[in-house]
């Protein structure tokens, strides 16, 4: 048996395989265990995501159309808004796409409720799902279950009728949609009055709108003394809407909920032999069960996340693959407000865990447009601009495994350094000497030198667990001096 006096040329030759960066990748998989949820299958009959996206794309096809004429245009007066400073710009798009002014108007606004396009200040930018369009059906998805979620921004309710009233129909409305879902076929208007009518009052009897005894007595009382009838205020048990129970404005609100629905795809009204009825197209038949299957995640997550403040929600998450996380993510965001969420989510990848910080710029990207402005903001932070400048290269839709090409050889190798932090304080020492292939660097002596150079904070950490990882001694003793050298501040 011989030995190997010197462990420099080793070190010195050492080549690392060339392979495409996978930061958060790697970082997930510290922590993920070999045990993972199964994932929700759609109704039986449900037709492929394939179908389904043919169909939203057909159902959008004007708003695209208008979309990427704007993107051409790419100017202040060529956004086709609503609006008297519009006129012009609607009426140059009608003539281009030999579309009426009502229809530039009309596709106009779910181009920007679909998330084709984005509005800034007064220049209309293609939004990221335009640029995947035609290559990326859950893009397509995407946008779509954005518009059905806007159904009743795209079809407004007719002048004159309560916000209250509107308001409570929009409540109410999922638990119509649900029991359509169900039924697995047509169902008659008056069911679906009756259920709307019994939520509503069930909306009613949370909220506590009902008056107390003590303001029941004084009202009329009140009416004697001031010669004012009591029904004007609904002291009568009217509400103020005109009916004995206050729903006699649901059948026509009812309407106006249901011709809003099958505006944007989601189903379809007929006039049938008994009566008028309503299905569920397959769009929102799949838009339905993918709401339910949100509701159950977060109803079902064992660490209660849907509760918990972003940083716990995260830790949560960290043991789950990214499929069953997104969804995670997207019962969290759902029960707050975006930009709270988004200052939340940011705070956390401020901090010293570098796991939660890629996890957390994974949250963003289920946020996606509205977080745009504040993830942009970041690329001046030093520990989040690779993660920030990844984001938004998705953002404007390149492909993830293309992103990496954005970063500068300093920033990869910063990125290197935390998502070994990461492993480094979540993982296995295995999967800490794997990460040593994924640097962009082609030898050991040229990976030590960067990494000196760029300035982590964990470097020093990262290298000794590194070098205690290794099962080549050589290498771990070049590993190790590296650290000691900065630690120590030498060269």
């Amino acid at each position: 048996m011989t030995s190997r006096k010197p462990d420099e040329p080793l070190a010195r030759n050492s080549r690392l395989r060339l392979v495409r960066p996978r930061a958060l990748a790697t970082a997930r998989r510290a922590v993920t265990t070999r045990r993972t949820r199964p994932a929700p299958r759609p109704p039986e009959g449900t037709p492929p995501r394939a179908e389904l996206a043919r169909q939203a794309r057909h159902v959008l096809a004007d708003a695209v159309r208008i979309a990427r004429w704007a993107a051409v245009e790419r100017g202040a007066a060529a956004a086709p808004r609503s609006g008297p400073g519009a006129v012009p710009a609607q009426e140059r798009a009608a003539a281009a796409l030999n579309l009426t002014p009502g229809q530039i108007r009309a596709g106009w606004d779910r181009a920007r409720l679909a998330g084709l396009v984005e509005l800034h200040g007064d220049t209309a930018r293609p939004g990221w799902r335009l640029h995947a369009w035609d290559r990326d059906d859950s893009a397509v998805l995407r946008g779509w279950v954005a518009l059905f979620d806007a159904w009743s921004l795209v079809h407004p309710a007719a002048e004159g009728v309560e916000p209250s009233a509107v308001a409570e129909v929009v409540e109410a409305l999922p638990q119509v949609l649900s029991l359509l879902q169900l039924s697995q076929g047509p169902v008659l208007v008056p069911a679906l009055l009756d259920l709307l009518g019994q939520r509503v009052e069930e909306l009613r009897e949370e909220r506590c709108e009902v008056p107390g005894a003590e303001q029941a007595t004084e009202a009329p009382e009140a009416a004697e003394t001031t010669g004012a009838p009591a029904a004007a205020n609904g002291t009568d048990g009217t509400d103020g809407t005109g009916g004995a129970d206050g729903t006699d404005g649901l059948p026509a609100l009812l309407d106006w909920a249901l011709e809003g629905l099958a505006a944007v795809g989601a189903l379809t009204l007929d006039p049938g032999a008994e009566g008028r009825h309503a299905t569920l197209t397959p769009l929102g038949n799949w838009a339905v069960w993918v709401k339910l299957e949100q509701i159950c995640v977060a109803a079902q997550s064992p660490a209660g996340n849907i509760e918990q403040s972003a940083e716990d929600m995260l830790r949560g998450c960290a043991r789950l693959t990214p499929g069953p996380a997104r969804a995670e993510y997207r019962a969290w965001l759902a029960a707050r407000t975006l930009s709270s969420a988004v200052t939340e989510l940011l705070t956390v990848a401020r901090g010293e865990d570098a796991l939660l910080r890629g996890l957390a710029f994974e949250a963003l990207r289920v946020v996606g447009a509205p977080a745009e402005a504040e993830v942009r903001a970041t690329v001046a932070e030093p520990s989040l601009r690779p993660y920030a400048l990844l984001w938004l290269a998705e953002y404007e839709g390149a492909d993830p495994d293309d992103a990496q090409e954005v970063l500068t050889r300093e920033e990869s190798t910063w990125l290197w350094v935390d998502t070994a932090a990461a492993v480094a304080d979540h993982g296995e020492s295995e999967l800490l000497v794997r990460h040593l292939d994924s640097a962009v660097q082609g030898t050991v002596p040229a990976l030590l030198d960067e990494i000196r150079a760029v300035g982590h904070p964990r470097t020093v950490q990262v290298l000794v667990a590194l070098a205690a990882a290794h099962p080549d001694p050589a290498l771990a003793k070049a590993v190790r001096r590296a650290a000691f050298q900065v630690h120590t501040g030498g060269a």
